[in-house]
């Protein structure tokens, strides 16, 4: 009966949307935060005795739906140690020029030795630089560790790593290149970092964190137009 209005429900949303206020974002002199589980670049992790948590079994390379990961492992010996596992990753690489970055490769990953950050700038025009290497995507050592190769200092073999995985303990630096204007070859950035994505903290520190760079950007503007009028009262 009433067929000849279902051109215009069709309409409806585009009308809705037309009588909005567009909102714009100040990109890159404003960065929002991210939802905590974004689907950023990747990092490898370490145990928190400084051995690496890849145990290069591949198992991400073989989930991974575009083939962007490339894991060449090696077997551990008494002399050179680099996983608690029989086994470490020699070559780990990651094409982000491939990657879609759907998240199958932390999943398929059995030691939660990769994981995936809040960080999304990793555009570049140099395509070699995409394809990100080990020590990109390794978390830097922080006090308390040792640069593997060494002994397993948490255990005296790797199901005692792992049970201290199961345990929650887990560890909280970023990769190299995590500041979005440091790229890939940028300086580590801490989770408590001003540089760090709000989505790291509690809901009480990201509120309070998100007034306090409002209050700064209001100041900012503020101090840029007077500067305006005085160019313009010079000026007349």
């Amino acid at each position: 009966m009433l067929d000849f209005l279902n051109p215009i429900k069709g309409f409806g949303v585009t009308f809705h949307e037309m009588f909005r206020k567009p909102e714009t974002v100040y990109y890159p002199e404003e960065r929002r935060p991210t939802a905590p589980r974004y689907h950023g670049h990747h990092q490898l992790n370490r145990w928190p005795d400084g051995l690496e948590k890849c145990i290069g079994c591949e198992l991400c390379a073989w989930a991974c739906p575009a083939d962007a990961i490339y894991v060449e492992g090696r077997d551990n010996t008494a002399d050179a140690r680099f996983s608690p596992g029989e086994r470490y990753g020699f070559v780990y690489q990651i094409n982000y020029l491939r990657c879609i970055l759907c998240g199958m490769c932390i999943e398929a990953c059995p030691t939660r030795a990769l994981t995936m950050t809040n960080e999304y700038e990793i555009a570049d025009d140099n395509r070699e630089n995409l394809i990100w290497t080990k020590e990109q995507l390794l978390v830097p050592l922080v006090p308390g560790m040792e640069a593997p190769p060494h002994p397993m200092r948490l255990g005296d073999d790797e199901k005692d790593y792992y049970r201290l995985g199961a345990a929650g303990l887990t560890l909280g630096p970023r990769a190299p290149g995590m500041s979005g204007p440091g790229g890939p070859s940028g300086p580590a950035i801490f989770a408590a970092s001003p540089d760090a994505s709000l989505s790291w903290l509690p809901r009480e520190e990201q509120r309070e964190e998100r007034e306090e760079r409002h209050e700064e950007r209001e100041a900012a503007h503020g101090h840029k137009n007077e500067h305006k009028d005085a160019d313009g009262g010079e000026s007349t």
